[in-house]
């Protein structure tokens, strides 16, 4: 009887102790793993570095990820001194990538919160690096588009529909997927009237293109131009002109006030 215990408190010893390590085995995500919105696919190491490049990402910088999965886009920028915020709606994924941003030595820049990547706040990022699907940026572009202007956008592979990047770069031989990165700069917004000191100029925007008129007293000039960030260069008759937006007036060659709409 004693020996029949003896057995039965080592079977019972056994399971305990395989049920502890099962229960202590760290999390580990699997490729292609469903998620609320998207499949979680790691972007390759190198165009991650590729990416921050390209948003020439610096200690000055706020990035931010959504949908941030392990972490790497958040890690790597702040191994580059920023401070880093990574937006995962899966809590063992954000466990994860707090674990691994812990072992970088960068849990002081990088923080991972568990939420939805549509009611995120964002509009404090500077930079945002984001692996995500076309219809997920679609979703997304109007939020992109009231953050501050200058803001730079980068991201793996998929550009935001209708809307066509100010950057592209491309993985060297070697790569075999994943090997595209676009960037974007939130434009400021100058769709519509302003009063100048050249006459009324009139715009039309479509994202960082721009074309309207400038009614001048010798009539209606054709003016075309282009947006980086919060700089506008315009082409008036042949000749470019350097301007800042700031808000609703124009700084520089041409000067002016937004007119209201």
């Amino acid at each position: 009887m004693r020996a029949c215990l003896l057995a039965l408190s080592v079977v019972v010893l056994s399971g305990a102790t395989a049920s502890a390590q099962t229960a202590q085995k760290p999390y580990e995500p699997e490729i292609g793993q469903g998620g609320k919105d998207v499949v979680w696919v790691p972007t390759p190491p190198a165009l991650v570095e590729k990416m921050l490049d390209m948003a020439q990402v610096t200690a000055d910088d706020l990035v931010m990820d959504l949908g941030s999965g392990d972490g790497r886009n958040i890690i790597a920028a702040a191994r580059r001194g920023a401070r880093a915020i990574g937006v995962e709606y899966n809590p063992d994924m954000v466990a994860l990538a707090t674990r691994l941003a812990d072992e970088a030595g960068v849990s002081g820049r990088a923080t991972f919160i568990e939420g939805d990547m549509f009611t995120a706040d964002i509009s404090k990022a500077t930079v945002m690096a984001l692996f995500l699907l076309p219809d997920n940026l679609e979703k997304l572009r109007d939020t992109f588009l009231a953050l501050a202007p200058g803001t730079r956008l980068v991201m793996n592979t998929f550009d935001i529909p209708d809307w066509a990047p100010d950057g592209k770069a491309t993985l060297g031989e070697g790569c075999v997927s994943w090997c595209t990165a676009h960037l974007y700069y939130v434009p400021a917004p100058v769709d519509g009237r302003w009063t100048t000191s050249r006459g009324t100029l009139t715009l039309r925007q479509a994202f960082q293109v721009v074309a309207g008129t400038l009614a001048t007293a010798n009539g209606d000039v054709a003016v075309s131009g282009r947006l980086r960030g919060a700089a506008l260069t315009l082409d008036i008759e042949g000749a470019p002109l350097q301007v800042t937006v700031r808000g609703d007036r124009l700084e520089g060659a041409l000067t002016g006030t937004r007119l209201a709409r």
